[in-house]
């Protein structure tokens, strides 16, 4: 599915991580992706992350997934949702939603989370540190967007859920199937079912914060250091004041500090790991068995399309002639050929390989690692 009535430039001059854009139906044909059904099996699996709000007698509670089948026929008729993350790693068609938007760099893409509700379902007023696209798949959904929130906002008292304390709309809007609400993030923000059978597919995108990016940065510095790296002075002059730690040995610590830190060529390298890095690092999706370079020189010969495991994230980035691919938590050094292919890669999500010789070694270790597959 492509997007047929939607300006891409003016979306992100004017809307992205500014204001809030209500888009109505801007598919060329829209078809729900996922039965409710199909949704609700998904939450009864063990790998799937799921979540069950239910608004009972004027307060929230929060179930976390696996489900037994049994559970959803038991809710009654009190307001409920389910929530399912990551759904595009297990449902092709759901993962082919990601697409039209990838005018955002992959690194920033996090998943597509799919929601049914029941009559009056929904998770509350709240707000996201995340960019999100609200697709309603099936049904209709009210939404009411309020002003923006950071964390002086006052929330409810409540263990699991993030729950504003105090919320005005400011705008209203009714979704139908096919329509999309952009929301930036920091917006408060309120979804409630209007009539059953209603799905929202969430596009979710990453926003590190600060506190993560250093946090895992200098622990990445901090692991390549050695004990014998210590501080150095053979120039010591003699110091009227042995009570003062002068400016110049003040200076040589702080380069010692952030010499490390300000390394640009591998924070870059550092970053496309983290960035890559699987959501469910758990989840094997390795093939049953290994496969050869001969099996891939055979696959190709018969037309074999090159396809991206959903479930895969993929990046690069520039050094010098050469470009660093990174998929997966993994870093592959790529030139000439190679490097063409990884950049085709991060672009497309299946691809008919052409000049693939010098990529032989890439294709097999992607291959083995589960990232790609052959269609």
């Amino acid at each position: 599915m492509q997007l047929d009535q939607f300006d891409i430039g003016v979306f992100l001059s004017e809307y992205w991580q500014r204001k809030p854009l209500l888009i109505r139906n801007p598919w060329s044909s829209w078809a729900n992706p996922l039965a409710p059904d199909e949704l609700a099996g998904l939450a009864c699996e063990e790998e799937v992350e799921s979540r069950l709000v239910r608004a009972t007698g004027g307060t929230w509670a929060l179930e976390h997934g696996p489900f037994a089948e049994q559970r959803f026929a038991r809710l009654g008729g009190e307001p409920w949702t389910l929530l399912v993350h990551s759904v595009d790693l297990f449902v092709p068609e759901v993962a082919a939603l990601i697409e039209p938007f990838r005018f955002v760099p992959n690194w920033r893409i996090d998943d597509v989370m799919v929601s049914y509700a029941s009559d009056g379902g929904g998770v509350g007023p709240h707000f996201d540190q995340y960019d999100v696209f609200l697709i309603q798949g099936l049904g209709r959904r009210r939404w009411r967007i309020g002003g923006r929130c950071d964390a002086a906002t006052a929330l409810l008292p409540h263990d699991d859920l993030r729950l504003l304390a105090r919320f005005e709309a400011s705008e209203e809007w009714v979704l139908e199937p096919g329509d999309i609400l952009y929301v930036p993030p920091g917006i408060a923000h309120e979804g409630t079912a209007v009539g059953d059978d209603c799905m929202t597919y969430s596009i979710g995108f990453r926003a590190p914060s600060r506190r993560d990016l250093l946090a895992g940065w200098s622990e990445h510095v901090f692991g390549q250091l050695t004990e014998d790296d210590r501080y150095f002075d053979p120039d010591l002059p003699r110091q009227h004041n042995p009570g003062e730690i002068t400016a110049q040995a003040i200076a040589r610590l702080h380069a010692m500090a952030t010499e490390k830190m300000l390394d640009r060529r591998e924070f870059s390298r550092w970053f496309g790991r983290y960035a890559s890095s699987p959501k469910y690092p758990d989840l094997d999706w390795r093939p049953e068995e290994a496969v050869g370079p001969e099996e891939v020189r055979s696959l190709v010969a018969d037309g074999a399309r090159l396809c991206r495991n959903p479930a895969s994230r993929f990046s690069f980035v520039r050094e010098g002639g050469s470009v660093l691919l990174f998929v997966d938590g993994g870093c592959f050094e790529c030139s000439g050929e190679t490097a063409a292919l990884a950049q085709e890669l991060c672009a497309k999500e299946c691809l008919d390989l052409a000049a693939w010789d010098e990529s032989l070694e890439l294709l097999v270790k992607l291959l083995n690692q589960g990232s790609v597959t052959f269609s």
